[in-house]
């Protein structure tokens, strides 16, 4: 007996109709019949009584019917633990840029913590050249970056877009939209690590004709929270990843300054073993990237 014609069965029996559980499991009404026959000729008596109206069960086919119900979900659920027993104590190892450890990955982890419970995950943050040095060294088993990998032994795709916002505290007198030209006249913070923000910023400036050394930069540090509490202090404005902000923003401490003539965003990339034979970790893969685009934070 196969699992499959007696799952058919028990949808057959709920709704009275062969036709109707063919159309539904797109198999044909002849095929749907020779399971119920199969099944009649393993059990030996018959389970339904056919007519124009549909099928009834007969007193047999109804304590099949009250058992099989059961044994499929109980059937299920045995392939569900066989499955989560090759997972258990399955280390996955993530490295990312620290922005996206930080304020991106945690709610995707949280699923992906719900949906294989028995993994034991590790995130670090590196550096995006590192990561994929990692990667092709089996130091760790994915990365999250910005942009593509350089190593063309990677395989990728994107999760997400990120762009570089500029903010002020709530209370900063300047608008809430303006031009290129107008950043000038501010004291500028700027969040000088590893992405090259500063020569993101610079390349923008420069492609409309500007001077990046005219920007009046105040100074420049390697901590999102720094220049956070420097722009909530009101010492100036300051660029910064948009998925570091949204807290402050959606508690209104922080304002967002739109420059009308200048966006600066940038792709984030899962990263991995396009090769790997590893199920556990392709299975995690696949998942990751079927839940990633919406769930990060």
């Amino acid at each position: 007996m196969q699992i499959e014609y007696l799952e058919n069965f028990y949808k057959v029996a709920k709704a009275k109709s062969i036709s109707k559980v063919a159309s539904d499991t797109h198999i044909s009404q002849s095929a749907l019949s020779q399971q119920v026959s199969k099944l009649e000729n393993d059990f030996n008596c018959i389970l339904f009584e056919r007519s124009n109206k549909g099928v009834e069960l007969t007193e047999k086919g109804k304590i099949v019917y009250q058992y099989a119900g059961n044994i499929v979900r109980t059937f299920y659920m045995m392939q569900q633990k066989l499955e989560e027993s090759d997972n258990i104590n399955k280390d996955i190892r993530i490295e990312s840029f620290w922005t996206i450890a930080n304020y991106s990955l945690p709610c995707v982890m949280f699923r992906v913590k719900k949906r294989f419970p028995h993994n034991n995950y590790e995130i670090k943050s590196n550096k995006a050249h590192e990561i994929e040095e990692n990667i092709v060294n089996n130091i760790c088993d994915l990365g999250v970056i910005y942009g593509k990998p350089r190593d063309p032994k990677l395989a990728y795709y994107k999760i997400g877009v990120d762009r570089l916002i500029l903010i002020a505290a709530a209370d900063y007198q300047i608008p809430d939209k303006i031009k290129l030209e107008e950043l000038f006249k501010y004291p500028l913070i700027i969040l000088n690590d590893n992405m090259d923000l500063t020569d993101m910023i610079a390349n923008k400036i420069k492609a409309e004709g500007k001077q990046p050394d005219s920007l009046n930069v105040m100074f420049k540090s390697d901590s999102v929270e720094s220049v956070k509490a420097s722009v909530l202090n009101g010492f100036g404005i300051g660029f910064i990843p948009y998925i570091s902000i949204k807290k402050e923003l959606y508690r209104k401490q922080i304002k967002l300054i739109e420059i009308t003539d200048m966006v600066i965003e940038y792709e984030m990339y899962l990263i991995y073993d396009g090769n790997s034979e590893d199920k556990t970790l392709n299975d995690f893969i696949k998942y990751f990237k079927d839940i990633a685009r919406k769930s990060l934070c």
